[in-house]
């Protein structure tokens, strides 16, 4: 039997157009600081994908920084204003969280959204003096944050404002840099079907940002180091894809979920989808299977050919109970929830398949 991949919010299958673009510059000497024309030629290339990116992220290529992920981004978007106090939520991805041990954390509903009121308290006691970073989407739960309120409220206490949206970038709901009025804007190649090991972070042209790694010149002397042009350039690809596609897939998906999600409730008390009643990503569902630890959940369908995950993929392989459940009060559920999450290649029938796995366990466990 084929494998049914439904693990997209780890990573995306690399799509067709990026390895190809990957392919072209492999095998040419490729050092975009070189003044010679296999530099030269290697710089074209990198700033041909910095406007691919861009335009898929609403944004001058100027404001691009090109980075090793997301976690990198995130990392110099909040370590690059130390004389600012970070607000965040407990809901973040691990890589903000980790970032920043010492920020403010913001409450969140049952549903993981912002407490905007609480946002605005701690706001008007650092007046001019904080740095908000709130993400586009959640990567566990696929919940879409208000991100314009956001942004709203912190430009009235004149605070910086940053979001990781490496879940949300390039899908349904997205609103990139000028749009979304964020001064600082995460994303990364692999979610989108690009290669794993390249991001970048985008930023408003008219605010300074110091490097996190100091180096050579490299991303006009905001990030030292020679670029990853390989990676980079399917990234471009990717995001140029992604512009090319439309909307159609994303709506495709949405109705897979749907589906999905009414398919296993109306079938089994057991199931609990977290986010249901308010804005998510189209590609994504957390549902908790009660009494059936994860981790089991994730082994048994990874016997019958199906990746799922449990939280994020960013423990080395492990599975923990979901920080991001724990915040949303969820209880026990918090080990006992699994992810679908679908992308570009996925099928109707990864769908029916995963369901039917779904079903068996709930009825015969183990």
């Amino acid at each position: 039997m084929s494998a049914t991949y439904l693990d997209y919010n780890a990573t995306a299958p690399l799509r067709p157009q990026a390895k190809e673009a990957m392919m072209a510059v492999m095998d040419a000497p490729a050092n975009a600081s070189s003044v010679h024309s296999y530099g030269q030629h290697a710089a074209q290339k990198l700033e041909t994908a910095r406007q691919q990116i861009a335009a898929l992220a609403d944004a001058n290529s100027e404001s691009v920084i090109f980075t090793s992920g997301g976690t990198e981004a995130n990392n110099q978007a909040l370590r690059g204003f130390p004389d600012h106090v970070i607000i965040t939520t407990p809901v973040e991805h691990s890589a903000v969280l980790a970032a920043t041990p010492e920020a403010l954390l913001v409450d969140v509903d049952k549903d993981g959204l912002i407490d905007l009121d609480h946002l605005e308290n701690l706001l008007r006691s650092y007046r001019g003096g904080a740095l908000v970073s709130v993400q586009g989407a959640n990567n566990e739960t696929g919940v879409i944050q208000p991100l314009a309120e956001v942004v709203a409220l912190a430009r009235q206490y004149d605070a910086i404002t940053h979001s990781d949206a490496v879940q949300n970038f390039g899908k349904e709901g997205f609103t990139g840099l000028r749009e979304s009025g964020v001064d600082m804007l995460s994303i990364s190649a692999h979610k989108i079907g690009g290669p794993v090991g390249v991001g970048a972070l985008l930023v408003r042209e008219d605010l300074t940002i110091p490097p996190l790694l100091l180096g050579g010149g490299q991303e006009r002397r905001r990030r030292g180091g020679t670029e990853n042009l390989i990676g980079i350039v399917g990234f471009g690809a990717a995001a140029e894809a992604v512009r090319e596609s439309g909307t159609a897939w994303l709506k495709q998906l949405r109705q897979c979920h749907q589906k999905l999600e009414e398919r296993l409730i109306s079938a089994s008390d057991d199931a609990v989808v977290f986010g249901r009643d308010v804005a998510r990503l189209p590609n994504t569902t957390a549902i908790a299977m009660q009494g059936r630890r994860a981790e089991t959940q994730v082994m048994h369908f990874d016997l019958a050919n199906i990746a799922v995950s449990a939280g994020a993929a960013c423990s080395s392989g492990k599975v923990a109970s979901s920080h991001v459940l724990e915040a949303m009060g969820a209880g026990t559920l918090a080990g006992e929830t699994i992810r679908v999450s679908s992308g570009w290649a996925s099928r109707p029938e990864d769908f029916d398949r995963f369901a039917e796995i779904w079903l068996q366990l709930q009825k015969n466990p183990l």
